[in-house]
């Protein structure tokens, strides 16, 4: 299983790193790894780094737009893609500061339907896979 954390960096950060998103993700990486008596200067170092999102509004709205969509459901605080013909099972739950995509593939639907704000910054730690979901989706197509 693939565990993909999405973050909206602030507008300067993703000017700076457009070009190069190792260096986002190794920070990014750094803060996660970090040791817990540590965790003030890495809280503080995230919220440099990394815009919150509106909890509240992304879920109703990503509820509104797909909830008559036969392979998306949502319990609890859990939205849930369940398309048998793509062999997709996805879970995508939605925190303040960052979304967490659980897939068993190596995409997601949940990309596309999140691709709209060129901020957002994918990562997944254990598999050392990263990029901007609007690049990722872009390259998909082609």
């Amino acid at each position: 299983m693939k565990v993909y954390y999405i973050f909206q960096l602030k507008d300067e950060f993703v000017s700076l790193y457009k070009d190069s998103p190792s260096t986002l993700f190794l920070m990014l990486k750094n803060i996660y790894y970090l040791d817990k008596t540590e965790v003030d200067y890495g809280y503080h170092l995230f919220r440099q780094l990394v815009s919150p999102f509106n909890k509240k509004e992304l879920d109703k709205n990503l509820f509104i737009k797909y909830h008559q969509s036969i392979p998306y459901s949502k319990r609890n605080d859990i939205h849930i893609i369940n398309n048998l013909y793509r062999n997709e099972i996805s879970r995508l739950i939605i925190n303040h500061y960052f979304m967490k995509i659980e897939c068993e593939q190596n995409f997601s639907t949940f990309f596309e339907l999140l691709k709209e704000n060129p901020n957002l910054f994918a990562c997944s730690f254990q598999k050392t896979d990263f990029f901007f979901l609007d690049d990722y989706c872009r390259k998909s197509l082609v």
